[in-house]
């Protein structure tokens, strides 16, 4: 009996030593593969050279997962959809004809840019380019949105027009004022403080140099610092940091110190979105899909087709802030049908299926497109845009970049007056695209592309194609495709013993004008807590001067995707 037990004892001690040496071998071969996977991925298909080698030579991000999500973006997977109105226009605008487009994954701002958010950008501006100095002044003031939107001929509205801005109490409701040439700028600012947080955060900036170190003349720009890292910052070397990795002290090699495209980590910039992306993000006909189909096209933003909820819990309340009636904003007091009278708190509505705020009512935003009565689909259907103007970096005489600076930084002069920075010192300075780029290419073959396709000859105003004289009939001003009013405005010297000068506004008296369609006319779309519940269908757009603001239209940012469409895997349901 002894005898046995000893046995059985044995078998168990043997048993688990067999066990252990097992787990051992599994865990040696798991580092074994996982070493042969990380070798491999340091390995060059191409040359069998190493990648990201110690001693220097080609350094590249093979552990990058995906792009990270920028502050206050939420993903919008892309996808194909019906851009435009399905049902007839009871407005007979006829500009919103139905076409398909697919648009590519991209973020979006969950909520519009709210008073908070501006007012850090004005906050920013003014510590840095002091309008007390005469070579800033024009920076900060050409950012200030501009608050007499507000007033009314006969309405009581003073209250708005000093508070909305700054006060706390509207910290949280959407901005508006702005132009669409401001709210272009808000986002190129964004772009940088957001990256130039990331390299801090990384390593490769001083911590706290963004608001410490900062200054007109030692600023950071995105675009400057890819081109030239070393000139961030005034070329200060205690600022903008190198960085090295795994690399040998003896190595001679000084390339990839700093962050580059290929390091991943600089994210891409915040811009408008364009209209066919505001309007399938607003639609969000993913929450209206049934395997690979549409049920339908959407009225609202949210299901069904009316604009009170249905749902048990707020049954009969507003799901936007909009008009209902004559002289009815926001229902009756103590009841309240929408909550609000003018604009409304951001996220005082449920979300649409994206996870986007407020894509209809409360205040219509500017998107990126240039308006036309239609939308070209025969000549592009994907990721649509009437807009684009290419640039390229100025090289100065000595072969380099050339960065903006206090001594050569230009302003524009906009129709009404307003003066705004055209750049920033510590920018790359940019003029357009020439032969160098466009030569012998069909996707594109000059810098300005806003015209391109726009309507046929045979409609235009000069329609003499091929004569002799086209070329130079078509830079008079009474040949243009669209005839909007111009505005003029121009300096005089008011005084002549002192030199003083003065702005001279020349408005556009002619009563021959036929448009208001221009080049400088951009898209906004959604309803606002103005606009009756028509406005709030996706498909309504309507245009306005980009340099004209209202108390009705704000925007919101968005940011392209890179690298895979989506984080999740393909599903047949949603």
């Amino acid at each position: 009996m002894r005898h046995k037990i000893i046995t059985y004892e044995s078998m168990k001690v043997n048993k688990i030593v067999t066990v252990r040496v097992l787990f051992s071998l599994i865990v040696l071969f798991g580092f074994t593969s996982c070493s042969k996977k990380s070798s491999s991925k340091n390995t060059s298909s191409a040359t069998g050279w190493k990648i990201n080698d110690p001693s220097g030579g080609f350094q590249y991000n093979n552990n990058f997962t995906k792009q990270e999500t920028a502050p206050g973006l939420v993903l919008v997977e892309g996808g194909t959809f019906t851009m435009g109105k399905v049902q007839d226009d009871v407005m007979h605008d006829w500009n919103n004809t139905p076409n398909q487009q697919h648009v590519q994954s991209f973020y979006m701002d969950e909520t519009e840019v709210t008073n908070l958010m501006y007012m850090e950008y004005l906050d920013w501006t003014k510590r840095v380019f002091p309008p007390t100095e005469e070579t800033y002044k024009n920076i900060y003031e050409g950012a200030l949105p501009d608050t007499l939107v507000w007033r009314n001929r006969l309405g009581y509205n003073e209250t708005m027009t000093n508070n909305y801005l700054r006060h706390p109490a509207y910290s949280q409701y959407p901005v508006v004022g702005v132009n669409w040439i401001q709210a272009s700028e808000y986002a190129k600012w964004r772009t940088d403080r957001v990256n130039e947080s990331v390299l801090e955060r990384e390593g490769y900036m001083k911590k706290g140099a963004k608001i410490v170190d900062v200054d007109a003349n030692n600023t950071f720009s995105t675009e400057a610092y890819l081109a030239s890292p070393s000139t961030s910052f005034g070329g200060n070397d205690s600022i903008v940091l190198k960085k090295v990795k795994g690399r040998s002290k003896k190595s001679a090699d000084s390339t990839n110190v700093y962050a580059q495209k290929t390091s991943g980590i600089l994210l891409p910039e915040y811009r408008l979105p364009t209209e066919a992306e505001w309007e399938y993000a607003s639609a969000a006909d993913v929450g209206n899909r049934e395997y690979n189909l549409y049920r339908g096209q959407k009225k609202y933003p949210w299901k069904g087709s009316y604009t009170r909820s249905g749902s048990r819990s707020s049954r009969g309340d507003q799901l936007a802030n909009f008009k209902q009636g004559k002289g009815d904003y926001g229902g009756i007091a103590g009841w309240s049908d929408d909550g609000a009278d003018i604009t409304a708190p951001v996220k005082s509505y449920k979300p649409n299926d994206f996870g986007l705020y407020d894509m209809a009512g409360n205040v219509a935003e500017w998107v990126q497109d240039v308006y036309r009565p239609i939308v070209d689909d025969e000549a592009n259907d994907f990721n649509y845009v009437r807009g684009n103007v290419y640039t390229k970096n100025k090289i100065g005489d000595d072969g380099k970049i050339e960065l903006v600076t206090s001594e050569n930084i230009k302003y524009d002069t906009l129709s009404n007056g307003k003066v705004i920075a055209r750049n920033k010192p510590g920018d790359i300075a940019q003029v357009p695209v020439d032969e160098k780029e466009t030569y012998l290419r069909q996707n594109f073959d000059k810098s300005n592309e806003i015209n391109y396709r726009d309507g046929d000859k045979a409609s235009t105003r000069f329609f003499d194609y091929g004569s002799a004289e086209e070329g130079e009939a078509k830079k008079d001003n009474k040949n243009r495709m669209y005839d909007s009013p111009i505005h003029q405005v121009g300096t005089v010297i008011a005084d002549t013993v002192t030199k003083e000068k003065k702005m001279e506004r020349k408005f556009d008296k002619s009563d021959k004008r036929t448009s208001l369609i221009g080049d400088d006319v951009r898209v906004y779309k959604g309803g606002s807590w103005r606009d009756r519940a028509y406005w709030l269908d996706p498909a309504q757009r309507r245009y306005c001067q980009q340099d004209i603001a209202s108390d009705y239209i704000g925007f919101r940012c968005a940011m392209s995707r890179v690298g895979p469409k989506s984080d999740m895997p393909k599903r047949a349901r949603n």
